[in-house]
């Protein structure tokens, strides 16, 4: 969250090339046993004063807007330069992608790994060398203001676009995977205590950073602002240590979230906080005087220092490679980010086939709202990178018409002339956005929690007005995750959940519109009919509860049915799901099994499907998710072309936490997979049985 704190005071794909601009990488990491004799040489060589020099940041103000911490210049140790980059590297002008929800939209991995590597490479040109992102925090409730900034509600659909994410821009500089963790609520993120018991901690709000670790290698971890239960995250023993570091064999280091990050010294050192950012309120001086009074052993000193020292040497810090500024903001990575509006934008309704529009067949096209001729990049704290141009979805439009007419009414309250002329159209797009105001990370001003999940009064009363009168009332919506769509819903012709779209997100748009691709993006989080469906969202108490249940499998878990479900999409086409095949009957906690879905395009167009992976455990005698989502696979499909998908499954996303064996285990029970185009729609089955 650096620039933040400025502003309060001043699945199934190998690595593939990135086609955004050179090809060449830097091999890493360096060799590691020669990495690990040079770390000890130099920790050998480091004064207690030295060490601690490595484990804080040198200064609030960024240079040339990156966060540094200290070189040492008579070893030639260099310096880290952090920055922010959840949606872009935020330094200067970026190449400004879709947010990350509008990312996980998408369900692409590929497409996520080449935007890291993209990101990786613009960082590397602005001289920064560990990116602040991804972030990858559970969407517990959408009224979570920086729901915008993660992927979803789902882990298994947060681990796979994380990993992805992190081995595209470890191509090029260090990763930063944050905020760990049980992050989501931003109004009281300073001081709430998140209380869990071990199995939801377990099973829910941790399996996707491990993932990153074990799978990915993460370079670091950014520790959360939050407590967990009752210890703030970057003081946090069973976090930082028992999990993370002892558990997952987490090699690299936890740096904390910005100043309030770090709340102490001797517990956050001996917690397993490695670097203190952007400066040494707690650890400098202070931290050097608690080793020498014996309060915290040099070896936990060494240990962060090694963390430290083998990062930078794995990723060649020593001898930085040349900036090539002709990367920012390229022709490949605007593209990159077009295609990734694309994908995320999902068609949530479209009754009598109003979309796509045929440029062919309308004559004069309306396009309505306050906020249609503006960019939505999304919020205004830490992760708002800022292009040097970016498309409003009216410009989107225009550019997109051929020889349509277009005509703007930007109101939020038509006169009853403009109301006319909207209904004398072949079709209006209502353009709805919400603002830095409504949802964000919360700074002085500005920002913070959803106060609803329903949209502006006035913008409804826009979509009753226009819709009253236009019977293709064609609906785009932009925010940072699920809206309510009733009651305004009923008289649109379709609706198009866009989210905060990107730097090319109005060509994007029109690309949908007028169909030239059809529309593939599927809901990461669940959309309810409403809030009281969801479980509560508490953003002014100091201590909340976190259970095993949120989203799509709290709605399961009552019989509620959602608005739209987990993964909902439509398309322009159809498509059938086949058959489900498994390469084994059985699977054990520790091991794994591939399922095969042949899906089918049974219509007229080329579309791509999405296809899910889902499982039931069969009279479960535990708490658990009802139907749980354990990988999907993403598959462009021709009209009429067949193909068989492979989803990998591991017995550990099957298992439960058994706190009393300290292990993940599998019940003795059956065991149902079920793939499907969401979460609520699963037509074929198979069983397999766990040992």
């Amino acid at each position: 969250m650096a620039h933040a704190w400025s502003s309060v005071v001043a699945i199934v794909s190998g690595l593939g090339a990135c086609a955004c601009g050179s090809t060449a990488e830097r091999a890493r990491p360096s060799p590691q046993d020669a990495v690990e004799r040079r770390v000890e040489e130099w920790l050998a060589e480091l004064t207690l004063e030295e060490k601690v020099e490595q484990m804080h940041g040198s200064g609030f103000a960024p240079v040339d807007d990156l966060y540094g911490t200290a070189e040492n210049a008579r070893l030639g140790i260099p310096s880290f330069w952090m920055v922010d980059g959840p949606r872009g590297v935020r330094a200067g002008r970026a190449t400004t992608f879709p947010v990350g929800i509008a990312r996980g939209a998408t369900w692409d991995v590929d497409l996520e790994r080449e935007i890291g590597e993209a990101m990786g490479r613009e960082t590397a040109a602005k001289g920064g060398n560990v990116l602040l992102a991804p972030t990858i925090n559970v969407l517990r409730h959408p009224r979570w203001g920086r729901a915008q900034e993660t992927y979803g509600e789902d882990p298994a659909h947060l681990g796979a676009l994380g990993v992805a994410f992190v081995e595209g821009v470890q191509r090029h500089v260090l990763a930063s995977a944050k905020h760990f963790a049980a992050n989501s609520i931003e109004n009281t993120r300073l001081s709430v205590s998140v209380e869990l018991d071990e199995r939801a901690l377990r099973e829910i709000y941790t399996p996707h950073f491990e993932r990153v670790v074990r799978d990915a290698n993460v370079a670091s971890v950014m520790s959360a602002y939050n407590r967990v239960n009752g210890e703030y995250c970057a003081e946090n023993e069973v976090l930082l240590r028992t999990l993370l570091k002892d558990g997952w064999g987490f090699d690299g280091f936890v740096e904390s979230d910005w100043l309030a990050g770090t709340r102490s010294t001797v517990g956050s050192a001996l917690g397993g906080l490695d670097i203190e950012m952007p400066v040494s309120n707690h650890y400098g001086f202070r931290l050097v005087a608690a080793v020498q009074a014996g309060e915290v052993p040099e070896a936990t000193i060494d240990d962060s220092v090694r963390r430290i020292l083998r990062r930078k040497l794995q990723y060649s810090l020593d001898t930085p490679a040349a900036r090539d500024p002709a990367v920012v903001e390229s022709a490949p990575h605007v593209e990159l980010a077009r295609r990734a509006a694309r994908e995320g934008i999902v068609l949530l309704r479209n009754v009598g086939g109003a979309l796509p529009l045929d440029r062919a067949a309308i004559g004069r096209l309306a396009v309505v709202g306050r906020l249609a001729d503006v960019p939505r990049l999304g919020d205004e704290g830490s992760s708002n990178a800022q292009p040097t141009r970016a498309v409003s979805p009216l410009a989107g439009i225009v550019a997109g018409a051929g020889g349509i007419s277009v005509e703007s009414f930007l109101t939020s309250a038509p006169s009853s002339a403009e109301l006319d002329s909207i209904s004398g159209a072949d079709a209006a797009v209502v353009v709805i956005a919400l603002e830095p105001d409504d949802e964000g990370e919360k700074l002085p001003g500005g920002g913070g929690d959803r106060s609803s999940l329903a949209l502006p009064a006035e913008d409804v009363a826009l979509l009753q007005a226009v819709s009253a009168r236009q019977p293709r009332t064609l609906v785009v919506l932009e925010a940072g995750g699920p809206v309510l769509t009733e009651p305004w819903i009923s008289g649109t012709a379709a609706v198009l959940m866009a989210w905060y779209p990107g730097m090319e997100g109005g060509h994007a748009l029109a690309e949908i519109l007028f169909g030239d691709h059809a529309p593939s993006g599927r809901l990461p989080a669940v959309f309810p009919v409403q809030e009281a469906d969801l479980p509560p969202f508490d953003a002014t108490s100091d201590q909340v509860t976190y259970g095993l249940l949120h989203g799509q499998a709290w709605l399961d878990a009552r019989g509620t049915e959602a608005a739209f479900p987990l993964g909902f999409g439509l398309g322009y086409s159809t498509i059938r799901y086949d058959a489900i095949g498994l390469d084994g009957s059985s699977i054990a906690a520790d091991g794994s099994l591939t399922a095969s879905v042949t899906v089918t395009n049974t219509g007229a167009r080329a579309q791509a499907e999405v296809v899910q992976l889902y499982a039931s455990v069969v009279e479960s005698a535990i708490e658990r998710a009802p139907v749980r989502l354990v990988g999907f696979a993403r598959v462009e499909l021709a009209p009429g072309e067949a193909a068989t998908v492979e989803i990998p499954l591991r017995g550990r996303d099957l298992a439960y936490w058994d706190a009393a064996a300290q292990a993940f285990v599998l019940e003795p029970a059956g065991i149902v997979l079920s793939a499907g185009p969401s979460a609520a729609e699963r037509p074929v089955s198979a069983a397999v049985t766990p040992r």
